[in-house]
């Protein structure tokens, strides 16, 4: 029998934190609020680890009651937590990666006026976010999917003086609400029809009930629903454009949100679901499509963007695409296992992005760096092993989670596989691409004398690049041990093993010797086509330097477009933003504004005007007049009073 793992304590903790240094870090030295951050984040990682070690092996999921929460006729929601081998994955996730970013925040933030209000605002997200993948119902999973969009705003938004950062921070709040109402309608038509948001309760209903094949059912459409839900979340088309904007935020905030945790709970939630979706075949086609789809689109963004975090941005799209894409295949174990592994390496990449924008004052622009790699080694390691891992070289850790995905999509249809493979020499290709703008060739950024010194560049205030402090590298050397070592745990199917409790065996124990070579033949060409786009970045970015500018003039408007991100953003706003803005400026201007409310305080003003004026004659001077009138307000309160105790 499992012992009582008190998983009320992993969340609770990081809340903790956020409490405190939200009230009392405004008057605490940064040396204070560093260790309350660190010592309540770090704390969860370790209860997490111990509930975890409690835990194993459990194959049976355990729950933890806290308290009865909602009751109203038949239907209960409970205040209770849910740990299976799914939620193992993501609590350490959470917990583990979570807090190496909250080391990494001490040094990138220190000067940051508003850094208490950071740290806060870090450990307000970790405890939603363990709300989400902890708890047993559909009901606490939305409160905590809220709370995480919470907290994005605020994080997103951080530096709120800035235009474009609060701009981003209600782009992605407004976007996300578009999202969430096609969850809550989900989760409507799962109360009317089975009359519970309980995991257990409601699977064990839907078990029994065949394959939707006919038509758009009942389950066809919450899968649909929640897919939708998931669309706002894990930032997939059309829903996507809310993250790259995103990047307005601290860097550290777009490592932990946009790369290892929040991004990631639509997948989770789709994956959490499966037992709906599996028999949706019409929703569980829908995710794969979208899946396919956004995963090309975001990587053809992604090769042209100058932005270093915005490329990194494009990638985070991609990669979520893949995870989808293996979720609509039916692979949910291989799509949790290249969502472990993605928050390891696009953490890492964010991160050290992070490290060589400190190292040069806060410039972004890839065109304006270059030759980084003899002023911070570190950085460039750990970034060189990261990018090896993104672009699937083997043997990283995304090369065994993006192969799980690529062979269970072929084995669904070739044109997935297809499509995913052209998107891995995507994905090679504008990694190295920024890895050589980077770090290769010689600095862009400033001035240099005759001895090759950097010289301080008046305009930007760069100076000399130099390498991070140690409270930075440390997280990214964990992290690159991490993205070099952590697929090894999905060799023989081990990852899925792992979480057959959870979605049964997607694969068969041992494959068949056809399959076996044709899984190797595939294998063999992702590898191919990621070293090609390797390959392919060297030549346009170190050996001929020169050839991009050429290609882009050759390519003239689709250059522009790409260039332009298609011009989603401007489509939106034509046919959704500015219309919207235009009819409630009528409406509610017009309307409500003018002609309710200015109309009805100017009447008042009028209508106290008037009364006063009439009023005013009654002050004559004359003491008799007074007296009258205090003897008639007088009569009228004797005769209310005399009613009363009639009617009494």
């Amino acid at each position: 029998m499992t012992p009582n793992l008190n998983l009320w304590l992993i969340p609770i903790l990081p809340l903790a934190g956020a409490a405190i240094n939200g009230f009392l870090g405004k008057k605490s030295s940064r040396t204070a609020v560093s260790t309350i951050a660190l010592v309540f984040s770090g704390a969860a990682f370790v209860w997490a680890l111990i509930a975890v070690v409690r835990f194993w092996p459990g194959d049976a999921p355990y729950q933890e009651y806290l308290a009865h929460w909602i009751r109203s006729g038949s239907f209960s929601a409970d205040f209770a937590f849910y740990l299976d081998r799914l939620s193992v994955v993501m609590v350490l996730v959470v917990t583990g990666v979570g807090f190496l970013i909250h080391i990494y925040s001490i040094g990138y933030m220190w000067e940051d006026p508003g850094y208490y209000r950071f740290f806060s605002y870090l450990n307000l997200f970790m405890f939603f976010m363990l709300t989400l993948v902890l708890a047993n119902n559909y009901l606490l999973m939305f409160i905590g999917w809220e709370g995480v969009g919470l907290a994005s705003y605020l994080l997103i938004g951080f530096w709120f003086t800035k235009d474009s950062a609060a701009s981003a921070g209600k782009k992605a709040f407004i976007v996300n609400r578009i999202g969430d109402f096609g969850f809550l309608i989900g989760l409507f038509l799962m109360i009317e029809h089975f009359g519970s948001l309980n995991f257990a309760q409601v699977f064990d209903q839907i078990r029994p009930m065949s394959v939707e094949n006919a038509g758009a059912g009942l389950l066809n459409a919450i899968g649909i629903l929640l897919m939708v839900g998931a669309c706002g979340k894990s930032a997939q088309i059309p829903l996507y454009v809310w993250l790259p904007d995103a990047m307005e935020g601290p860097t550290p905030v777009s490592a932990l949100i946009h790369a290892a945790t929040m991004v990631t709970a639509g997948v989770y939630m789709v994956a959490r679901s499966h037992v709906i979706f599996e028999r949706a075949p019409i929703a569980l086609m829908i995710v794969a499509i979208i899946g396919t789809l956004t995963a090309f689109f975001a990587a053809t963004i992604g090769i042209v963007q100058n932005d270093i975090k915005k490329v990194l941005a494009y990638s985070t799209v991609s990669q979520l695409g893949y995870m989808f894409m293996a979720c609509g295949v039916g692979a949910f174990s291989a799509g949790i296992f290249h969502l472990m592994t993605h928050a390891f390496f696009k953490g890492l990449l964010f991160l050290a992005a992070g490290s060589v924008i400190h190292s040069i004052g806060g410039e972004q622009d890839m065109r304006k760096m270059g030759g980084l790699r003899s002023y911070i080694p570190w950085t460039f390691l750990t970034m060189g092993i990261a990018t090896l891992a993104i672009s699937g070289i083997p043997p990283f850790a995304g090369f065994w989670s993006k192969d799980e995905i690529l062979w269970k999509a072929y084995e669904t249809s070739p044109v997935y596989w297809a499509v995913g493979v052209i998107t891995a020499l995507l994905t090679s290709f504008y990694m190295f691409r920024l890895l050589f703008m980077t770090f290769f060739g010689d600095y862009r950024g400033a001035q240099v004398d005759a001895h090759g010194r950097v010289q301080a560049d008046h305009g930007h205030g760069h100076g000399e690049p130099h390498e991070s402090p140690m409270v930075m590298l440390v997280p990214l050397m964990i992290l690159a041990l991490l993205s070099t070592v952590g697929g090894l745990v999905g060799i023989g199917n081990r990852f899925e093993h792992f979480l057959a409790p959870v979605f049964g065996l997607e694969y068969p124990t041992a494959l068949a010797q056809g399959s076996g070579n044709t899984e190797l033949l595939l294998m063999g060409v992702s590898v191919l086509f990621a070293f090609a786009g390797a390959i392919l970045a060297y030549i346009l970015y170190v050996s001929r330097p020169d050839l991009p500018k050429k290609i882009a003039l050759a390519s003239g408007r689709l250059y522009e477009a790409v260039l332009s991100k298609y011009y989603v953003d401007e489509l939106y706003r034509a046919v959704f933003v500015e219309p919207l803005i235009n009819s409630s400026s009528r409406i509610l201007w017009q309307g409500v504004d003018r002609k309710v409310i200015d109309d009805t305080v100017n009447d008042a003003a009028d209508g106290a005007r008037y009364l006063s004026d009439e009023v005013r004659h009654m002050q004559s001077g004359n003491l008799r007049s007074y007296a009258g009138w205090i003897a008639a307000g007088a009569a009228v309160l004797i005769a209310y009073m005399i009613w009363v105790g009639v009617a009494r």
